[in-house]
């Protein structure tokens, strides 16, 4: 679940710099009301510019202005309906932010430019071997396109890997973090294959409708991978993995018998409208904390897939998972929180030896270990799994 009811987005423009006096990283925040959004300026020496909005994951976005000066900026974005336009006072660009229609004050100080340490993630030499691979879903017209990664002398079980909420590449990126990515590295090391992929419409994934796509569609998106993955006769047994949203899609299909086991990583196993609830109420915004469930059902009905998430009630399919589980959420989640989810799985899950439900004490959404837990907090913190999530996860698979 990483979708925010309040983001300001920052499009792609591009930019060519007239003047050199200014060059160099700005960056100041963004006070929209109940969320503060930080936001970086890069001016290059060789009339480039970039920006970063560092709390919404999205770095060296390639940009452009109408006018720079030794003293002035002025930028406009045609996708936004939305404009920047500043002048140098005491040594700060001030200035204003206006989208549609609103008016925001943002300055920027000089800065040094943020390069984000993420010592996790994994760098060659492999110790294993990886393949390009692709499959489809013929019936929404989607071919996924994906990482096959192989233990050294094979593997008897591989584990599709299903990402959260939103349009997401392979490696589950946010904020520069790449947990799939790291998950799948410590997994060939300990002798366990995967296949993490590209959702539809994002990376090297094609066709299909994103836009519109429910977790229905997104788990039929799954079932085609897993159908690939037996089709292959190179494993035993085949099971998921899957975060947030994956985990809810892993009992879809565990329910329909297609999963040997799953690893469900902040699943929900309550129905959506009581997740969103909680979100909304604890976003921090003080317009929020009051807000009712038919309000936040308005807000949404424009929707598809928020409209689908709030009516789905997962109850059914988890009653119905006969294979093993291992079910993790973190006691600092603030999106799937875990006071919430972990006694209903422990309620409705079929009695088997193999299950395993975990509580991860001072973990967040992301499994990183955390103060507050908040979704502000993922991209300061330089973990992106915790090596005892990485090590529970292990730990269960080899003793299958």
């Amino acid at each position: 679940m990483k979708k925010l009811l309040f983001t300001i987005a920052l499009a792609c423009m591009s930019l060519t710099v007239q003047a050199q006096n200014i060059n160099g990283t700005w960056s100041g925040e963004l006070n929209a009301g109940f969320q503060k959004i930080k936001v970086v300026l890069n001016l290059s020496d060789d009339g480039k510019c970039t920006l970063d909005s560092p709390d919404q994951g999205a770095y060296g976005i390639a940009a452009t202005t109408h006018f720079v000066s030794a003293d002035s900026v002025n930028v406009s974005i045609a996708s936004l309906n939305a404009s920047y336009a500043a002048k140098l006072q005491n040594g700060e660009l001030k200035g204003t932010f206006t989208q549609r229609g609103f008016m925001l004050p943002l300055s920027l100080k000089p800065s040094e430019k943020v390069e984000l340490k993420r010592p996790q993630t994994p760098q060659p030499p492999y110790p294993y071997e990886t393949e390009e691979v692709t499959f489809q879903n013929a019936k929404a017209g989607a071919t996924l396109a994906g990482t096959l990664t192989i233990p050294a002398g094979g593997s008897k079980y591989v584990l599709l890997m299903v990402t959260g909420s939103g349009p997401e590449n392979r490696d589950e990126e946010i904020f520069a973090h790449k947990p799939f990515a790291v998950i799948a590295d410590r997994l060939a090391r300990a002798g366990i294959a995967t296949l993490r992929y590209d959702d539809r419409g994002v990376g090297q994934s094609v066709g299909g409708d994103m836009k519109n796509a429910t977790s229905a569609d997104l788990a039929e998106d799954a079932a085609a991978g897993i159908a690939w993955l037996r089709a292959q006769k190179r494993f035993k047994k085949v099971g998921l993995l899957g975060h947030s949203e994956g985990g809810l899609i892993a009992f879809m299909l565990a329910a329909q018998k297609k999963l040997d086991f799953i690893v469900s990583l902040a699943g929900p196993a309550v129905k959506g409208d009581s997740i969103m609830l909680y979100q909304t109420q604890n976003s921090g915004s003080p317009l929020a904390k009051g807000i009712t469930m038919e309000q936040l059902r308005s807000m949404v009905k424009t929707n598809a897939w928020l409209t689908y998430f709030m009516d789905y009630d997962p109850t059914e399919n988890i009653t119905n998972t006969k294979c093993p589980v291992l079910a993790m959420n973190g006691t600092k989640d603030c999106q799937v929180p875990a006071e919430m989810n972990l006694p209903v799985l422990r309620r409705l899950l079929p009695r088997n030896k193999r299950t395993q439900i975990v509580a991860l004490e001072g973990h967040n959404h992301l499994f990183q270990r955390c103060t507050t837990g908040r979704p502000d907090e993922y991209y300061q913190i330089e973990e992106t799994i915790s090596e005892e999530a990485l090590a529970t996860i292990i730990v269960w698979l080899q003793k299958l």
